[in-house]
């Protein structure tokens, strides 16, 4: 059957009867399939396992200092200096963390409201209101950082290069906008990556809000899965050309490369920003896990050791990823029924279902055995005006699981599709 919506109700009735009849099928036979977030699989984990056992018997001097003991706050040089050329910037403008950038995310957004930020005139917990423009589809995470601290989320929609620019631009002459979340390269979900043109537009934004908080997640910076790697452009440069270089915070981790439970995180900011920040977590800690900086390190050597080893990643998401895309486009594609997403990097597949069924479809998929990230979780508050956006996350299962996983997805698309014709 081609597009669904031109069927007649006979049509869908007798679809309705086989498709039901497939998904008890799929129902019984007990699955356990997990789509529900972007962990790399063990195949990934296995890539770095050599790491485990490092430093070793080696050494833990290095740089002139012994990894294994207190001191030097924003981190390892050479590490400092690995994520420095990977996120082209400059070396002095790099802070390593812990093993998780969310970590350091929200400690930003901590520090404004204890602190306030470098241009703040007092801590944002003494402001009646703060507001984030949230750019959708995006990652539940920056949403529930937002809510812990009762911060107002203002939808801005992504369109197939980037943020609606001309919404950014009126929504932040409000001065209680102080802050934007942005996921530039292979954004989560939809995995498109910024255009120059919107890059420039927001480096030179003008916000009413003297301390505006650019959150420049670039969570994938390094992540081709088809094709090579992609240099994008440095945020603080481009914004220093406006003079905005201390309105923005980067951040990128190692957590889909290494071992997300073990990885290794950073910031970039302006040299302004990073002295005023330094002042703060000075008071939090002596310095962060050193030790793992220096397997990292010894098992990358540098920059071009992390684009080697990210071939490894991508020969073994591509084929996932082409699993799932080859699925939607024989079983859905032809129903026209939705619409999704082809990236080339990054994690996820965002797709786009028939209006009010995502709800169902999760519903569905759960009921049958196949976690996945609820219906809404890429919209603040869980707040899908359409019902529509659901996150597909291949890295996980091994592929046979994976083709069981979307066999489900697609039949639960159809199912919930049909339903929703059935009761116009």
């Amino acid at each position: 059957m081609e597009k669904l919506q031109s069927a007649s109700r006979d049509e869908l009735l007798a679809l309705q009867s086989t498709l039901t009849a497939q998904y008890e099928a799929v129902k019984a036979q007990g699955l356990k399939l997990d789509m529900s977030r972007g962990k790399p699989g063990r195949e990934q984990l296995e890539l770095s396992r050599e790491m485990l056992f490092m430093p070793g018997d080696e050494s833990t001097v290095i740089d002139g200092m012994d990894a294994a003991n207190y001191g030097v706050l924003e981190g390892l040089p050479t590490c400092r200096r690995m994520f420095a050329e990977l996120l082209g910037v400059k070396y002095e403008q790099i802070f390593i963390g812990g093993n998780a950038s969310l970590t350091l995310m929200y400690d930003t957004v901590a520090k404004a409201f204890t602190n306030g930020l470098l241009h703040s005139t007092c801590p944002w917990s003494k402001l009646d209101k703060i507001k984030f423009l949230c750019v959708v589809p995006g990652y539940d995470r920056h949403f529930t950082i937002c809510e812990s601290f009762g911060i107002e989320m203002i939808p801005v929609q992504l369109r197939e290069d980037g943020p609606d620019m001309d919404a950014v631009e009126e929504l932040i002459k409000d001065e209680t906008v102080r802050g934007m979340w942005c996921v530039p390269k292979y954004a989560n979900p939809a995995g498109i990556t910024y255009s120059d043109a919107v890059i420039d537009r927001i480096a030179r934004m003008k916000p009413a809000a003297p301390d505006f908080l650019l959150m420049w997640d670039n969570a994938y910076c390094v992540h081709e899965f088809d094709g090579d790697f992609v240099p994008f452009r440095d945020i603080i440069s481009e914004c220093a050309k406006y003079g905005n270089e201390d309105m923005v915070f980067e951040f990128a981790s190692t957590s889909k490369i290494t071992f997300p439970g073990a990885g290794v995180s950073c910031f970039a900011c302006s040299e302004a920003n990073m002295a005023h920040m330094k002042k703060m977590l000075k008071a939090q800690t002596i310095s962060f896990d050193k030790l793992n900086q220096l397997r990292h390190i010894m098992f990358f050597k540098n920059s071009a050791g992390v684009l080697a080893h990210m071939k490894k990643h991508a020969a073994v998401l591509k084929p996932k990823f082409d699993m799932v895309l080859s699925w939607l486009d024989r079983e859905i594609a032809p129903l026209e029924i939705a619409s999704w997403c082809k990236p080339r990097g990054g994690y996820f597949v965002s797709f786009d279902a028939m209006h009010g069924t995502a709800s169902r479809i999760h519903a569905l998929c759960k009921e049958a055995g196949l976690v996945m990230t609820e219906a809404g979780a890429t919209y603040p508050y869980h707040n899908d005006p359409n019902d529509s956006n659901l996150r597909i996350a291949p890295s996980l299962p091994p592929v046979v699981e994976l083709d069981k996983a979307m066999e489900l997805f697609c039949l639960c698309v159809k199912l919930a599709a049909v339903e929703k014709l059935l009761a116009e």
